[in-house]
């Protein structure tokens, strides 16, 4: 079955073209042109994938990702055409997969978004990492501390099996890139560093003083073996 891509955007001859591009690509498309619009049709049927507009009328992509992201933990693709890159790191802190920059070569796009939907698909080997309290199930695609569910998105979760699959080893940022086979991370400006966090406050008892993934200043992070 086709995967369901649910695009939204304010465009509407972007939202045409990247619709049509991404049908002739195989996808299922359905397209909304606001946030409210987005939301409404993501409660009437799920999506595989979300590609998002930063600008947005109304509430705006950020805040249709944080409302996202209090039940759902659907692969979300950002689109922004704004230089900061505080934008950037925003919509990756709270929940955002991966972003894009306008204007954006399609091809490109299409490479994004067949990453995000294969971090989430999670080819991932079905075994359970188990680390004292924290138990990491591959096959599952979950991430349970004392028992209880942690949410994370495709994007954090496959890091997080990069580094505890290394466990007790020291992981650059270019090693971590290496391991996530290519998929779209770009360290230069601190989106490893802003994912790393958030796995964090999931699974540390004080994400501020983490012990279980720990920071080697200048040289990357290593997951600790045993912490509790």
């Amino acid at each position: 079955m086709a995967a369901h891509i649910l695009l939204i955007e304010d465009d509407l001859r972007l939202a045409e073209m990247v619709s049509e591009y991404l049908g002739q690509a195989g996808f299922r498309v359905s397209a909304a042109g606001s946030g409210e619009e987005g939301l409404a049709k993501l409660a009437r049927e799920p999506c595989d994938a979300l590609v998002l507009d930063l600008a947005l009328p109304g509430i705006d992509g950020l805040e249709v990702c944080r409302r996202l992201r209090a039940s759902s933990d659907v692969p979300v693709l950002m689109l922004t055409a704004r230089g900061d890159a505080m934008d950037r790191i925003v919509g990756l802190e709270i929940g955002a997969d991966d972003y894009l920059p306008k204007p954006f070569e399609p091809r490109e796009l299409l490479a994004r978004l067949r990453a995000i939907l294969r971090r989430g698909t999670g080819a991932a080997r079905g075994d359970v990492l188990r680390f004292g309290r924290v138990e990491i199930d591959r096959g599952a695609r979950s991430v349970r501390v004392d028992g209880a569910d942690k949410n994370l998105t495709a994007h954090q979760f496959a890091l997080l099996v990069a580094l505890a699959e290394n466990a007790g080893r020291v992981m650059s940022r270019d090693a971590l890139m290496d391991a996530l086979r290519g998929e779209p991370l770009e360290a230069f400006d601190r989106s490893i560093d802003v994912h790393v966090s958030r796995i964090r406050q999931a699974i540390e008892d004080d994400p501020r003083k983490p012990r279980r993934i720990v920071t080697v200043r200048g040289a990357g992070y290593v997951f600790a073996k045993a912490q509790d």
